[in-house]
């Protein structure tokens, strides 16, 4: 379907058949293609192509497949020295020509996903405006626009379907970052595409843009964004709304995705907007999916129920209120009550253990808070009071799980879950390497970031890493076929257990509780088809399901596959 068809026309009205694809879409002639990323084919043009195009001239002779472009790139990928280079060139790349970027992506995930998202995206925000090339990325919204976003959402091409935004206020664990934090919507968009088949084309990119309290960036004269402090919280949450409202005026249906607010928002955008649009957060709904997922395969691994758990979470933020609210949702499941559930949680923020007892507490802990301990008890002196069986860290304390930690987790658990999830690598609680070798490999591992295998008594043990994009690429997609009215936590949950089953015996036989990265793009496929079942269960979507077909089925016949399209028949002058 051509991606300048009219929004009806592609998402049909009323209840009725999936009319949604990406699979075949059209990008309309508004430039030279050599100019458009979506249509550039480099190299490949055929001489007819070149001949009718006006292209005769303007390229070598030769004519190349797409397999030999990716080949190029990736070579010259390669052979760059730094991550951040591979980085900066990978970025130019998706400007320039995005289907060789996406194959190449598609192609080489385990090799280039970690380049264009975590960990390297962390590095490329702290330097963005120092390496930015002026790519047109996505949209910056400023207080500036205050009472005509809609005119200036207008100024966006095409028809979205998908926004992750962010406020940079709270970038991975690097803090406020302002408009540099836009490279995590530009990479997280990118696995989108990838992973779950999403169309370029119908996704954007989104930086709101109202100041930062970054000293060194306001200082700084290559800085890119709005050079003011942020803005106050009445102002702050008129702006939030009228974007949403904009955006639901331009792209009715657009599925927006909250990303890297920080908690004193992200909690109240969340509540706010969820059951007025198709939106979610993935920091704290898709990092709780993922968890939860390898929490399911791991009790499964010991042969217990997962409300069996006794679970000890460094860092009590947005991700790890998300991890344990979705958690607990399983255990609610198992039988247990929502109180009797959140018992089975102890909480550690930089004041010691949460508690009932504090003077002063923030609304999203109070679920969590312990009356029955002291207030501000340490980390290993709760271990060996609670003798918990797993151990979970979104702290950005680098090294917070030290040997000792370690070693009295085991002692009090002789096959515990540790996952210290805090991204980048460099404030990862521990490595795969010293978790294996404090607990004589007995532990269930997961990471927020990749670490390399790690040899132990002549084997070599394969961790997995609990990576949102296990979760956040098909969650998107499903919602978005479904055309759906809102994510609902049966969505959600959904979509765990689709990740759970993924899980092969010969994964957890290596000692992974999550399915390799190279099947990216089958665990998307299938989480996206739970996903739509889901939402057709429940009643909040408008697609209906062909008469025997299951969701993963049709979600497979629409996915995005890149391949070089054909050029319109009319285009622009130079």
């Amino acid at each position: 379907m051509a991606a300048n068809a009219s929004r009806s026309e592609r998402r049909g009205s009323g209840v009725g058949p999936i009319t949604m694809s990406y699979a075949h879409t059209i990008v309309p002639m508004d430039s030279n293609p050599l100019r458009n990323p979506f249509l550039n084919k480099g190299f490949s043009f055929t001489q007819e192509e070149r001949a009718a195009h006006g292209l005769e001239g303007l390229l070598p002779a030769a004519v190349m497949t797409l397999q030999l472009e990716v080949q190029r790139s990736l070579a010259q990928m390669r052979d760059l020295s730094t991550p951040l280079q591979k980085h900066v060139y990978l970025n130019a790349l998706a400007s320039s020509n995005a289907t060789v970027f996406y194959r190449l992506v598609i192609d080489n995930a385990e090799e280039v996903m970690p380049l264009i998202y975590t960990p390297v995206v962390g590095e490329a925000c702290m330097k963005r405006s120092a390496i930015t090339r002026g790519e047109v990325q996505g949209m910056f919204i400023t207080p500036a626009f205050k009472g005509r976003m809609l005119s200036v959402l207008e100024n966006y091409p095409g028809d979205i379907d998908i926004i992750v935004v962010s406020d940079g206020s709270r970038i991975l664990g690097l803090g406020d970052l302002g408009a540099d934090g836009m490279g995590i919507p530009v990479g997280k968009l990118g696995l989108y595409i990838a992973a779950a088949g999403f169309h370029p084309a119908h996704t954007l990119p989104v930086l709101l843009d109202f100041g930062t309290e970054n000293e060194a960036k306001l200082a700084d004269p290559l800085y890119i964004g709005w050079r003011h402090r942020r803005v106050d919280d009445a102002e702050y949450y008129a702006l939030v709304e009228e974007f949403v409202v904009a955006v639901q005026q331009r792209w009715p249906g657009c599925l927006i995705q909250w990303e890297d607010f920080s908690n004193n928002h992200c909690f109240d955008l969340l509540d706010k907007y969820r059951g007025r649009c198709l939106s979610f957060n993935d920091d704290v709904q898709g990092t709780g999916a993922v968890i939860a997922a390898g929490f399911l395969v791991a009790a499964k691994v010991l042969g217990i129920k997962i409300s069996d758990l006794r679970c000890v979470f460094l860092g009590a933020g947005s991700a790890g209120i998300g991890v344990a609210d979705r958690i607990v949702s399983l255990m609610v499941e198992e039988g247990l009550t929502p109180e009797a559930a959140r018992r089975q949680f102890w909480f550690l923020d930089s004041k010691g253990l949460v508690t009932t007892h504090r003077a002063s507490l923030e609304d999203f802990k109070v679920p969590y808070a312990r009356p029955d301990m002291p207030d501000g008890l340490d980390l290993i002196t709760v271990i060996r009071e609670v003798k918990p069986s797993a151990l979970v860290g979104l702290s950005m304390q680098s090294g917070a799980f030290n040997e000792a930690i370690i070693r009295a987790l085991h002692a009090s658990c002789p096959r515990p879950l540790i996952f210290p999830l805090s991204n980048p690598t460099s404030k990862s609680e521990c490595s795969a390497h010293d978790a294996i070798h404090w607990t004589n490999a007995e532990c269930l591992f997961a990471s927020g970031s990749p670490f390399p295998p790690v040899s132990f008594q002549g084997r070599e043990i394969v961790t997995g890493q609990g990576n949102n994009m296990f979760v956040f690429p098909g969650l998107g997609l499903g919602a978005v076929l479904a055309q759906a009215s809102a994510v609902t936590d049966g969505m959600i949950n959904a979509a765990v257990r689709s990740l759970a089953a993924m899980v092969t015996d010969d994964d957890i036989a290596h000692g992974m509780v999550y399915p390799p990265v190279r099947k990216i793009r089958e665990i998307s496929a299938n989480v996206a088809g739970a996903v739509l079942e889901q939402a057709i269960a429940e009643g909040v979507s408008r697609a209906v399901l062909p008469a025997g077909e299951r969701g993963v089925d049709v979600v497979r016949s629409r996915m995005y596959d890149p391949s070089y399209p054909p050029v319109p028949a009319k285009m622009s002058s130079l």
